[in-house]
């Protein structure tokens, strides 16, 4: 069995895998993520490789718990990919995107794959029919803007997300949330759209917290897929061990 662990932005996410198979997870803070370890070991003690990857302010301490039960693969920039990582400069590659590009090798082997994350950043990542990672963008993410818009004046209320009736508003809570929801969907719309006219038989993976959120509100078909970072972390472990 592996553990894997995804210490994001905003919360960390735990992860049980049988061979290729999820057979639990749950979401802790980054507080209580220690002793939710030790649970967790203690429940699964067939758990015998772990697998890290920060993108935040994980206390190392959480390291040192999990060496205890198990031996421990901390993902990095230097670690081994089965694809080949084009990106201009490999060493600032967050670790969640080597993860979900990592996912889509595995998930479209032979095809061109766009992974959209939509977590407290938005980040687009590409996979091309040879393999190959070539990089792709990032952009603030759903709630970071609401939060830019409160923060960065005076008199703009902080919201969180709520269905549009109508893309114009008549109303400054209104008009807030058609610039943040109407904004970001057709951002990822165009997205996929620039991707589709240089890429044949595009695969467009949605994954991230927003994902149910903006899945239903774009035009484009995806495939989502919540766990898709998770399995790619998987995957990492396996392929490190070798």
């Amino acid at each position: 069995m592996n553990l894997v662990i995804d210490a994001g932005n905003t919360c960390v996410k735990l992860a049980v895998f049988e061979g290729d198979i999820l057979i639990f997870r749950q979401n802790s803070d980054v507080q209580n993520v220690a002793r939710e370890i030790k649970e967790i070991c203690d429940h699964y003690p067939k758990i015998k490789r772990g697998i890290i990857a920060s993108v935040g302010n994980l206390d190392r301490k959480v390291m040192s718990v999990l060496t205890v039960f198990c031996e421990v693969h901390e993902l990095t920039s230097s670690s081994k990919t089965p694809f080949k990582n084009s990106y201009a400069t490999p060493q600032s590659l967050g670790v969640d995107r080597i993860a979900l590009a990592t996912a889509a090798f595995y998930h479209n082997p032979k095809g061109n794959s766009l992974v959209i994350d939509a977590g407290t950043c938005v980040t687009y990542d590409v996979v091309n029919d040879y393999g190959e990672y070539l990089g792709g963008a990032i952009s603030p993410g759903l709630h970071m803007r609401y939060k830019a818009l409160h923060e960065q004046t005076s008199k703009l209320p902080l919201l969180k997300p709520k269905e549009l009736i109508d893309y114009i508003g008549n109303s400054t809570e209104t008009s807030i949330h058609s610039g943040v929801v109407n904004g970001i969907c057709q951002e990822i719309d165009g997205v996929i759209d620039q991707y589709k006219s240089r890429f044949a038989d595009l695969t467009v993976i949605l994954t991230g917290g927003d994902m149910l959120f903006l899945s239903k509100r774009l035009k484009n078909t995806i495939f989502a897929d919540s766990k898709f970072l998770l399995v790619g972390l998987n995957y990492l472990l396996e392929y490190n061990k070798r």
